[in-house]
């Protein structure tokens, strides 16, 4: 099962921040708009990912809700036909809610750097860095925290939890 290691924060500035995950990327941004769709699992978390009309992704995980750096173990099945996806798991699933997001993606290594603005929450920071085989969760803390560090971002605007978490404390 592929892993990271991720680390999400609340972005205050988040123009300045762009500039910073710019001038480190390996690449130039890529800008997507997703739209996640959570379901109610007895485990873990379930979501479907719409990329694109003809693009979607089904993501299963499971990852601690803490505030530091943490490993995800996931797994994805990718999918050219996202209405249909979204009916049968609907059909079979309770929907959670839907978390609509316009993502900055950069990469930093084998970090992936993401700079969302999220309808409804405002603007974070995500980092995913991609443990390869045999790679501890140890090393890609490291790595995670040397990025934190060099993009400027503050423990104490650590989040825990997914998006979806927060919006649903944002609605109680």
């Amino acid at each position: 099962m592929p892993r990271n290691v991720e680390v999400k924060a609340r972005v205050g500035d988040f123009e300045a921040l762009r500039r910073r995950a710019e001038s480190m990327s390996d690449v130039p941004v890529e800008i997507i708009d997703q739209r996640d769709t959570f379901f109610v699992v007895s485990r873990g978390r379930l979501k479907l990912r719409v990329l694109a009309p003809d693009a979607s992704e089904l993501i299963a995980y499971e990852r601690p809700d803490d505030t530091g750096a943490k490993l995800s173990e996931y797994s994805i099945i990718r999918s050219s036909e996202p209405e249909t996806f979204l009916a049968v798991l609907s059909s079979a699933l309770e929907v959670r809610g839907v978390v609509a997001k316009r993502r900055f993606l950069y990469r930093v290594g084998r970090t992936r750097v993401h700079l969302d603005d999220v309808e409804g929450l405002g603007t974070f920071i995500e980092l995913e860095v991609v443990l390869e085989e045999g790679q501890t969760c140890d090393e890609g803390t490291a790595i995670a925290e040397r990025v934190m560090r060099e993009l400027g971002i503050e423990n104490a605007d650590r989040v825990a939890g997914a998006y979806i978490d927060l919006l649903e404390k944002s609605r109680r």
